[in-house]
């Protein structure tokens, strides 16, 4: 009896004393992904740090940054939502991710107000620039999820005029995250809609598309290691206009050798997409562009008649290495056989 009452005691005693220890320890780290509400819109998170956030409005359009990539290093811009020392500040429009298109309707979604603004703008000039301006505004979020192995942001969006607010139509863009030890990658359904009882015409631009602006060091004209390649072998320059299933953006960030590898489905719209890839850092998928880009081509802007919808789809790939260290052409194949 007295040895089983010693025997008691001890066990007790040992599990009190785990109990405490499991009580002073930290929690656990949280594995996967996470999505936290913000003042601008909504965060995503990795394995409890930041990855993303999804920004609702950044002057006329929502927007995702800073992007973190696989290195821990910020993989857009920064500017002109912040000023860092050595970035470029030209075209203030190019806010890190985003869609414009500088006429639709006779609206503009590709510049911003920032963009005609400065010491030398007259405001007579300025009016007439905001008389043409559109907006494309944040409605709701329709849904939000986030599990170990991705998060989801499927948001409505309107198209409205900034003076006056008529609509012109809408989209709803689906977010999907997903990251491995070399990679962090974003899919963007993006799905416009007319519904009103007017057509819509996407005028044939040169200015127009789904874009990125990357950091000022992985930029050709940088001259610090960038370069640009194709799904069809071409290179830096040459690549601008053509059309391509992706193209590949690679260079320093930081001290690492990164990459962006942007990937359109064939189900997108117009693929293969002509690609308005630039040597100071702008990088857009213009499914728009026709004449715009090549004057040997015909004029070709689309209408959108009530009812109608137009789908664009992309994969945007932020990785460690050149296209050929990440296997960007075998993962595009598997990104083309998705559904």
């Amino acid at each position: 009896m007295h040895l089983k009452q010693s025997t008691f005691r001890l066990t007790f005693t040992l599990a009190a004393a785990l109990l405490a220890t499991i009580a002073l320890a930290p929690a656990a780290e949280k594995k996967g992904f996470a999505i936290e509400k913000s003042p601008g819109g909504l965060v995503v998170k990795l394995d409890g740090q930041l990855f993303t956030e999804y920004v609702t409005l950044s002057q006329n359009k929502p927007i995702l940054w800073p992007i973190i990539g696989p290195t821990g290093k910020e993989m857009t811009r920064r500017f002109p939502m912040d000023k860092v020392e050595g970035e470029q500040h030209d075209h203030p429009h190019h806010r890190s991710f985003y869609f414009g298109h500088q006429n639709i309707n006779g609206l503009e979604f590709w510049h911003d107000r920032s963009s005609f603004e400065g010491p030398k703008t007259k405001e007579e000039a300025l009016k007439a620039k905001l008389a043409h301006l559109g907006v494309t505004q944040h409605r709701e979020f329709k849904e939000t999820s986030a599990t170990t192995d991705q998060a989801t942001i499927v948001t409505i969006n309107d198209y409205v005029a900034f003076e006056g607010g008529k609509k012109i139509m809408e989209d709803t863009r689906r977010l999907t995250f997903r990251a491995d030890d070399s990679s962090r990658t974003v899919d963007v359904s993006l799905e416009f809609h007319n519904t009103t009882k007017e057509p819509v015409v996407f005028t044939d631009m040169k200015d127009a598309g789904f874009s990125l602006r990357l950091p000022t060091s992985m930029a050709l004209s940088s001259k610090q290691g960038g370069k640009i390649i194709n799904s069809e072998g071409a290179t830096d320059k040459d690549t601008w206009a053509k059309r391509a299933k992706w193209v590949d953006y690679h260079g320093p960030v930081g001290g690492d050798h990164v990459g962006v590898a942007f990937m359109e489905h064939p189900t997108s719209f117009r693929h293969p997409t002509p690609w308005h890839v630039r040597d100071y850092g702008l990088f857009t998928a213009n499914a728009f562009g026709s004449k715009s880009l090549d004057k040997n081509l015909p004029d070709a802007p689309h209408t959108l008649k009530p009812g109608e919808k137009l789908l664009l789809r992309y994969r945007v790939i932020f990785h460690k290495g050149d296209e050929k260290a990440a296997k960007i052409a075998q993962r595009y194949e598997q990104f083309a056989k998705e559904k």
